[in-house]
């Protein structure tokens, strides 16, 4: 709807320019009067349907009417506002716009969650509101607002899931957490699959509270509890105990050690300057046709010059052999899935970098609020099946047959 240029003229007229946009200026005037408006039309609208309900119980008029205002300062999106809130005699008035306890105006708790997810820090968002809003947000006001994002991670944590996936990558973080007083490197778990149509969606997310086959055992159980009947391929990066935890529950899951985490575990024993040519030097060990061949290639690697350097680099690998070689009995294009793809990486990186700037965070839910916030941003556009998948589905068919046809 338009306003009329005479009623902008008319508002404008004697207003400092400068002032227009300030926390205590024209628009909160008019934010403030168009509230005040609406409250009170919402009381009148009370009253009138409250002397309707008595008139036709008993056709008497209800003796309820005003009973002058009280005071109350809420918080804008862009400044503090000092509302009038009326009052009935009766007190049955109950507001809609401002309800009895509420502070913020609608759209205020999503400007503090959208800066939280971004990574500042609670004084960051303090300072961020003083100075562009001239509003004093307390820490607990702040905490309180991200906390609501629990209950949305609790409701996400426990959403039914697809009966199949045809791969599910596990993934961790460590995050600094401060526990009992004390700041720990903890981990946390993220789950991300590949359904049957090709479509990622992250499954769930698990701060490590127990060592090995117990915390894993519990994660399988409760993928299994969500629906997931059968899982193809998990791809994990050689976590103790976990592949005895997914066949203990899926039985028929194929295991896969991650080869983006192996490539990624060997730099860090190669010197800065190295790793370009270490990386290359091992594309001849992955990308090799079949085991056999990438035996070789492995071999040719650690008696070369970059394998004499770095030893460690070829004796990571064939620590985790066993659980690398199920990668060269798939077709290519269902490789190129397993190797994993451009989104997840993406994901992967966006979180790394918001814990690291972060530095430690307070609690487990702080940590949880901030990777949760992080994962429904990056996700939101996972709308459609990688590339990769069109023509790894056939494949994926073949291999597995009715496992997967099925749930196509």
């Amino acid at each position: 709807m338009a306003i009329k240029k005479e009623i902008v003229d008319e508002l404008l007229k004697g207003v400092d320019p400068k002032a227009v946009f300030s926390s205590e200026g024209l628009l909160s005037e008019i934010k403030k009067a168009l509230a005040e408006r609406m409250l009170n039309a919402e009381l009148d609208q009370h009253l009138e349907a409250e002397a309707d309900a008595a008139a036709m119980v008993d056709g008497a008029r209800p003796g309820n009417h005003r009973n002058g205002y009280s005071k109350k300062t809420v918080i804008t999106d862009t400044s503090q506002v000092e509302l009038e809130i009326p009052r009935d005699r009766r007190g049955t008035f109950e507001p809609q716009l401002i309800a009895k306890y509420q502070r913020r105006f609608p759209g205020f708790d999503d400007k503090i969650i959208s800066m939280y997810a971004r990574g500042m820090s609670v004084r960051d968002i303090q300072g961020h509101l003083r100075e562009l809003y001239g509003i004093e947000a307390s820490p607990q006001l702040i905490s309180t607002v991200t906390d609501a994002v629990l209950d949305e991670v609790g409701r996400w944590q426990a959403r039914p899931l697809e009966a199949l996936y045809a791969v599910v990558f596990f993934d961790a973080l460590r995050v600094k957490m401060r526990d009992e007083g004390t700041v720990r490197n903890k981990a946390v778990y993220l789950a991300i699959g590949v359904s049957a149509d090709g479509r990622k969606d992250v499954l769930g997310l698990w701060v490590e509270q127990t060592e090995g086959a117990k915390f894993w055992m519990r994660v399988m159980s409760e993928l299994k509890n969500r629906g997931v009947n059968d899982i193809l391929i998990a791809v994990v990066d050689g976590l103790k105990g976990f592949p005895d935890a997914i066949n203990a529950v899926f039985p028929q899951t194929q295991i896969q050690t991650c080869i983006v985490h192996l490539l990624r575990n060997s730099m860090d024993y190669a010197g800065w300057k190295d790793r370009k040519p270490v990386a290359a030097a091992l594309k001849e060990v992955y990308r090799a046709v079949d085991a056999e061949a990438a035996a070789v290639a492995l071999g040719e690697f650690e008696d070369g010059p970059w394998g004499r350097k770095y030893p460690a680099i070829a004796a990571a690998w064939r620590r985790n052999w066993s659980e690398v070689i199920p990668f060269f009995a798939y077709p290519q294009d269902v490789r190129r899935i397993i190797y994993t793809t451009n989104a997840i990486e993406s994901l992967n990186s966006t979180i790394r970098r918001s814990v690291r700037a972060r530095g430690h965070f307070p609690s487990e839910e702080a940590a949880i609020k901030l990777i949760w916030l992080q994962l429904r941003e990056v996700t939101k556009d996972w709308k459609m099946p990688a590339r990769e998948w069109h023509a790894a589905r056939a494949q994926f068919g073949l291999l597995f047959g009715d496992r997967f046809e099925l749930h196509r």
